[in-house]
């Protein structure tokens, strides 16, 4: 305490315009630290927000990854979709895979109608293929150039020769629906 009020006393015996300078010392002196604090708080908030916008970034980043797999897989099914006429049908895909059995039927079934595209469905029985036949023929329906779903599907071992397989399937083809007005 003795040394403040040592100083205190030294202050007031200097003259008046050493007072004002040491006054607007000290003044600019405060003011220095009043601007460093704000901009070292508006630095910290700057950093911050940054940080929250690289976050935001790199999260873009991944949805964009996913937009662009889901994107392409949608333009996959876009051009199955563009790739079947309207005269396309069940048998008809499995005519043109060429896989038969002993003995085949194939009956039209009711098909979904869903916003965008109509089902041609069908129930498929072939019967005595071998097992390489049946994943050939679910491979080619899947993969094909055609957008094909395998709705219900059950396989059967015969019971006269167990390495033949009887298949019967329900498939729906999807078509493009009518743009027409109805």
């Amino acid at each position: 305490m003795t040394y403040l009020r040592l100083l205190a006393e030294q202050y007031r015996n200097l003259d008046s315009t050493t007072r004002l300078r040491w006054g607007v010392g000290i003044a600019i002196v405060l003011a220095l630290a009043v601007l460093f604090s704000a901009a070292n708080t508006r630095i910290a908030y700057l950093s911050k927000l940054r940080t929250a916008r690289e976050r935001d970034v790199a999260e873009m980043l991944i949805l964009r990854q996913r937009y662009q797999i889901a994107n392409a897989g949608a333009q996959k099914l876009a051009n199955r979709l563009a790739a079947t006429r309207p005269d396309d049908s069940p048998a008809k895909l499995i005519d043109e895979i060429g896989i038969k059995g002993k003995n085949s039927q194939i009956k039209p079934v009711k098909g979904d109608e869903q916003p965008g595209f109509v089902e041609d469905a069908a129930e498929v029985k072939l019967d005595g293929l071998t097992a390489n036949e049946t994943v050939n023929l679910l491979y080619r329906l899947e993969k094909g150039s055609k957008p094909v779903i395998i709705k219900k599907a059950l396989l059967k071992a015969r019971f006269d020769d167990p390495s033949r397989l009887d298949l019967t399937l329900t498939i729906a083809l999807l078509k493009a629906a009518p743009t027409g007005p109805r």
